[in-house]
């Protein structure tokens, strides 16, 4: 139900940013995809010796990221370095200058998947190879999930809304919602929202092999394979995006140029626990942990329509979650066969080019769903994906240029958690 006393207000995106292995820059970043071009490489961080990772999608930027204020680099971690990039880009594309608009007006909403896994790793190995008094005062902020959104907030002045979610890929989407509900409730008029990761270091690493969906793979051009017949796990990467989302009468009132597009929809579920039927669409999903079924996936899309007043023949294209694990596959392809019809509408994955970026890569599918809407093409999934035909699933393979209007990004999170965002054009 919309607020009542903003009613009809909409939220807008104004601004984008792109940082990732194939681009720095939406600009860069969009030529890539445009091209299929993959940017996997062999992971050059560490020794992999010991780990079952060989191939990962690194941001090609030093440590630490060039751009940064040195005064911030001791302070943070290679992700939120990465969103401080970004949310200056960001800003800039909206031609928004924070001085000029009220602290309280403003708000910072950022989706973590693990935190600060480089820096919190340093200063552990420093304690326990030097003690205590060699450890940093900083190590307590961070490596903490909000510290992104802490360093965003005092860095421009934003005093309104702001938080983190923690939901694995799903956490990008459920951050940009969250952003959009602020704004059609009047609690700000500007929100920057989205989400970044660097989880390429040894500790991290550890921890994501525990999901067993890593993919062994040392070929860079086989390691990443959703709905393919080869498919073995997904690629850990690098990178993400934050946005400026405006209420629209707010965006109008400062003058801003032509949206990219307008947040339309959104819907989130969890998946039932393991071993435990579905109770259905009807009476909503159970929370739990991590499974593969479709049926929470598909009520987070009915959701997602239904907010967005949309029916399946108006999504014109799916960036899809693309797992990237055989049984995940199957899972997301029967939800959008029995939602949209088999091969009912047009599947991308831009992703397998550049690995799965956790929260940081629902957002950056955002910024491609967005660029799509403006320049009426559908990006492909990088070439090598060789579609299993058995999935049903219209996988876009070649640049597509047709009519856009409406977009669903898809994304899902170990654990069990389902999100879908409608993102619609926005006529000016």
């Amino acid at each position: 139900m919309p607020d009542t006393v903003t009613a009809g207000r909409r939220a807008v995106v104004t601004g984008i940013s792109a940082i990732a292995p194939s681009g720095t820059g939406a600009r860069e970043f969009w030529r890539a995809v445009l091209e299929g071009r993959n940017a996997l490489g062999p992971l050059s961080r560490f020794d992999t010796d010991g780990f079952p990772v060989r191939v990962a999608g690194e941001v090609p930027v030093g440590d630490p990221v060039p751009g940064v204020d040195p005064r911030l680099t001791l302070q943070t971690d290679r992700w939120s370095q990465f969103a401080l990039l970004a949310g200056e880009e960001a800003l800039r594309d909206a031609r928004v200058r924070p001085g000029d608009l009220p602290p309280l007006g403003m708000g910072v909403i950022t989706a973590s998947s693990s935190g600060g896994n480089a820096f919190g790793q340093r200063e552990i190995e420093a304690l326990w190879s030097k003690g205590p008094r060699h450890v940093g005062p900083y190590q307590s902020i961070a490596w903490f999930y909000a510290a992104t959104t802490g360093q965003l907030s005092i860095r421009h002045g934003m005093k309104g809304p702001c938080g983190v979610v923690v939901a694995e890929q799903a956490g990008g989407l459920d951050a940009i919602a969250q952003a959009r509900r602020a704004l059609v409730r009047g609690d700000a008029a500007m929100v920057l929202t989205g989400g970044t990761e660097a989880p390429l270091s040894p500790y991290a690493l550890t921890c994501q092999s525990t999901s067993g969906r890593l993919s062994g793979s040392a070929d860079p051009e086989r390691a990443y394979l959703p709905f393919d017949t080869a498919a073995r796990g997904h690629v850990p990467g690098e990178g993400g995006a934050l946005l400026v989302l405006e209420a629209d009468d707010a965006a109008r009132a400062r003058g801003a140029e032509r949206p990219y597009g307008e947040i339309a929809g959104h819907g989130a579920t969890f998946d039932p626990p393991p071993g435990t039927a579905s109770r259905g669409a009807a009476s909503g999903p159970l929370p739990g942990a991590a499974s593969h079924g479709p049926t929470a996936l598909r009520r987070a899309v009915e959701l997602a329509l239904a907010d967005a007043g949309a029916v399946p023949g108006d999504i014109d294209v799916v960036f899809a979650d693309a797992a990237g694990v055989p049984e995940a596959d199957r899972a997301e392809a029967r939800c959008l066969a029995e939602v949209f019809g088999p091969r009912g509408v047009p599947v991308t994955a831009p992703k397998a080019g550049y690995g799965r970026l956790y929260a940081g890569g629902a957002p950056l599918d955002v910024v491609t769903a967005l660029l799509a809407l403006r320049e009426q093409v559908i990006p492909p999934t990088p070439r090598g994906v060789v579609p299993d035909a058995g999935h049903r699933v219209d996988l876009v393979t070649r640049p597509r240029e047709t009519p856009l209007r409406t977009a669903l990004v898809l994304a899902r999170g170990f654990g069990g958690f389902n999100s879908a965002l409608v993102v619609r054009a926005v006529a000016r």
